[in-house]
């Protein structure tokens, strides 16, 4: 007999686990995201990405603003599992009390480290050299659930966030069927976390987004392919506030916050970088050479 699921996602990050739900042995008796959200421009209610892949495909999906509000009719719903995927509220301990085989959470990173809002950002942030996703079960405590299964892909210098969210994306999408299958079976086996090895990824916040050029040079990199494609890191150049995009390493050293040539190479605290795409306020994103031809950043100017 087919399981009864609850699908709660918002974000893209979310999209792909519905849609691999959706063309399984499950019934998805109902799908919970975010509601409706002014865009950044103009004031019209954008929906989730996750609302818009349900009503395409015939789901039935409500977005309330408070989850606890849903209560009795979440209770109505007689679930066998529940899949949580950035769902973005909290959801409490009476709604965890409402499915058979509990809450499932997909977490893009290898638990116990990183937990919390921002673990694919701050993996990269951190140099770390691989990260992935773990299927959980969710408990009242972040993050801190029994894990069912993980699954890991490598990181290097060039990783940015956004190609690292569209692998693990997929990942959590393929794994989540092995999970549901293994719980069907009578085969799950959890396995509770470390809390000792525990680290927490904070939310992103402003001061993560101005680029201290005293660091040294991979730190940087790695700031600035932490934010890509979101929100994006920043130095200060004659008023503007300048984002960097991507970015290579450079063994060539000077001093730290100069421009060393004339193709956006900057001094950073131990050696140097090279900009590759970069953005001016209201601009597109450029390609280094085709940015100069427009806004000369020459040799020995200094950034802020």
């Amino acid at each position: 007999m087919s399981f009864n699921i609850v699908f709660m996602g918002t974000p893209d990050f979310a999209v792909p686990t519905l849609e691999q739900l959706s063309k399984s042995n499950v019934t998805i008796k109902q799908v919970y995201s975010q509601p409706p959200k002014k865009s950044n421009r103009g004031m019209k209610l954008e929906k989730s990405p996750v609302q818009l892949f349900a009503e395409k495909n015939n789901l039935n999906v409500r977005t309330p603003n408070k989850l606890h509000d849903d209560f009795a009719f979440f209770q109505s719903l007689h679930i066998d599992l529940v899949i949580v995927v950035a769902y973005g509220q909290i959801i409490s301990k009476e709604f965890l009390q409402l499915s058979k085989h509990g809450f499932l959470n997909i977490h893009a990173s290898i638990l116990p480290k990183w937990r919390g809002a921002a673990p694919i950002q701050r993996s990269i942030m951190a140099q770390d050299s691989y990260t992935g996703i773990s299927i959980m079960k969710i408990e009242e405590q972040l993050d801190a659930g029994p894990v069912l299964l993980t699954e890991t892909i490598n990181l290097n210098l060039d990783s940015t966030a956004g190609e690292i969210e569209a692998k693990l994306a997929q990942l959590g999408a393929s794994k989540i069927v092995e999970a549901i299958n293994l719980i069907q079976q009578h085969k799950a086996n959890f396995i509770k976390q470390n809390d000792d090895q525990s680290t927490y990824a904070k939310k992103i916040k402003k001061e993560d987004e101005k680029i201290d050029w005293n660091k040294h040079a991979k730190a940087i990199i790695a700031q600035i392919h932490a934010l890509n494609p979101r929100p994006g890191a920043y130095f200060e150049y004659r008023g503007e506030k300048i984002k960097i995009w991507k970015a290579s390493y450079s063994e060539q050293t000077g001093e730290a916050g100069t421009v060393i040539n004339n193709s956006l190479q900057i001094a950073c605290g131990d050696s140097s970088l090279i900009i590759e795409e970069i953005q001016r306020p209201g601009k597109k994103i450029q390609k280094a050479k085709e940015f100069l031809l427009g806004f000369p950043i020459l040799k020995g100017a200094t950034l802020d």
